[in-house]
């Protein structure tokens, strides 16, 4: 059975409502990827995460497995460590997207301590082709076999990495399928770089707390940053208010925070407490150093202790980390 060259997702006629429909079996392309390259026309697939995780079970264990990881909006890694025990490789993509004054050294830093058998880092941006030599270089030291697996939360940019891949260093006349949507990737795909190389794309695995899936498309646009971040930095001395659009709403009095968001997003600020009834309340103690991350959206870093209200969406998932900036 042939499969789609975008998505991954096994070719059929029969059924235009079904993943995979084609008109014709001989067309590279599925209809919804046709749609997305030639419209920017997404149709969503529903999927869950047993599909996913039964591909990461079935990697073989001794190949090299590159695990790829969005900066902005970092994932939990524990998730992926229970059905992998392969090396991996860690790359950590869009770069370009964090300000120029961090330094990419404590960055690296800064994942050192997660349970996985990580035997090389680097720090890419897709975008701006950064770092590819180095990427290629390092893909090609540490694979045992000709399959190198690419695995991650989906949105990572692991089908714009394989891309800029399939660009900078083979001849072969394909792209997968990219955009900001969940599950683009229908199921794995094999990409041959070169006779010693194949590259197998792989389905992300779903968060369900990520805002993403809780604004329509429209809204996307506004929330997925495509340009450098300019930080947004407040002193709080009296009972505030920040909001971000109608998706976030942040009460505090005693602080001094740095906001990472898309440059798209309105931020305001409100010398005043308001609540906000249409949105979720939570409370949270944040302290020195940490990050308060709204996932999808935002993090936020806190230089002093204190309980502070927010308000999101609901299902949106809400938590503290090590500040990374």
């Amino acid at each position: 059975m042939s499969k789609c060259l975008g998505c991954g997702a096994n070719l059929q006629t029969s059924n235009q409502n079904d993943i995979g429909y084609t008109k014709n079996i001989c067309n590279e392309l599925c209809e919804r990827c046709f749609r997305i390259r030639n419209y920017n026309d997404y149709k969503l697939i529903v999927k869950d995460n047993n599909d996913y995780i039964n591909i990461l079970k079935s990697i073989n264990p001794n190949d090299l497995v590159i695990l790829v990881i969005d900066l902005f909006n970092i994932k939990n890694i524990d998730e992926i460590s229970k059905y992998i025990n392969n090396n991996v490789l860690l790359v950590l993509t869009k770069r370009d997207l964090l300000p120029k004054s961090c330094y990419d050294e404590k960055l690296l830093k800064y994942f050192d301590n997660y349970n996985l058998n990580i035997i090389d880092k680097i720090i890419i941006s897709s975008k701006k082709n950064y770092n590819f030599d180095l990427l290629f270089y390092k893909i090609n030291k540490y694979k045992t076999s000709n399959n190198v697996y690419v695995v991650g939360f989906t949105n990572s940019g692991k089908s714009t990495m394989i891309n800029k891949i399939i660009y900078n260093y083979s001849s072969v006349n394909t792209q997968i399928t990219t955009s900001n949507l969940p599950s683009t990737t229908i199921d794995s795909i094999n990409v041959k770089i070169n006779d010693d190389l194949t590259l197998i794309d792989t389905p992300g695995l779903l968060d369900d707390g990520d805002i993403i899936n809780y604004v329509n498309i429209d809204k996307l646009k506004d929330i997925i940053p495509n340009t450098e971040i300019k930080p947004v930095t407040y002193q709080i001395k009296s009972n505030q208010t920040i909001t971000i659009d109608s998706l976030f709403l942040m009460n505090l009095s005693n602080n001094n925070i740095t906001i990472y968001a898309s440059n798209n997003l309105k931020i305001n600020r409100y010398y005043k407490k308001i609540n906000n009834n249409e949105l979720i309340k939570k409370e949270f103690i944040v302290d020195k150093d940490i990050d308060l991350v709204v996932s999808g959206l935002c993090f936020i870093k806190f230089t002093k202790k204190e309980k502070i209200e927010i308000f999101t969406l609901k299902d949106v998932n809400v938590y503290e980390r090590k500040s990374l900036i």
